[in-house]
């Protein structure tokens, strides 16, 4: 793809929010999102990019992240550049073809509008498959780990006291539907 084909493809796909700074680089700029295209100076390469979220945000979910890249990711890649974490995109720009470029664009904006929250998932169900290991090793049973992580929240070891019945009971009710889901693949 050169400058031409990229302008063209960005201005099909976002119209108006299209912006050219300068040669070789656009941005698009939505009440959702802000996508930055690079073309290097040479126009042998292109970078697409986009802020996903702080990086202090993100570094607790670091493996989480990079078992992404390796797994979901496909073309795009989760990076971290001057304290963001970005989705981004590399490809050689003479054998990219128009929707390859389009497929990155959507990928990208599928990174950005999941944020965090997948690796949170991921991060707690890590933990949630370590619980269930520690109660199976003690014998406990199900019913048993509920009444244990509900003592804990009772005593304040666990969760907010301030928060108030409600907001444990949905927490615990949380708790036990990952519990319930995750308890007989775990050995």
């Amino acid at each position: 793809m050169n400058s031409e084909e990229i302008n063209q493809s960005l201005n099909e796909l976002f119209g108006e929010a299209v912006q050219v700074p300068s040669a070789g680089s656009w941005q698009v700029e939505t009440d959702k999102f802000r996508l930055l295209v690079l073309l290097s100076d040479d126009g042998s390469w292109l970078r697409l990019l986009i802020p996903i979220a702080p990086a202090a945000e993100a570094l607790p979910f670091l493996e989480q992240l990079m078992q992404s890249n390796f797994d979901v990711t496909q073309e795009a890649r989760y990076a971290i550049y001057e304290d963001v974490l970005w989705g981004v995109f590399q490809h050689a720009s003479a054998s990219l073809t128009a929707a390859d470029f389009t497929g990155a664009v959507g990928r990208l904006v599928s990174l950005h509008e999941r944020g965090l929250s997948s690796s949170f998932n991921d991060f707690v169900e890590v933990r949630i498959v370590q619980i269930i290991k520690a109660a199976k090793m003690n014998g406990q049973s199900l019913e048993a780990t509920m009444q244990s992580l509900d003592r804990f929240y009772q005593e304040g070891l666990m969760g907010d006291m301030a928060s108030g019945a409600e907001a444990r009971e949905g927490t615990l009710g949380a708790w036990r539907y990952q519990l319930e889901r995750l308890w007989g693949e775990v050995e």
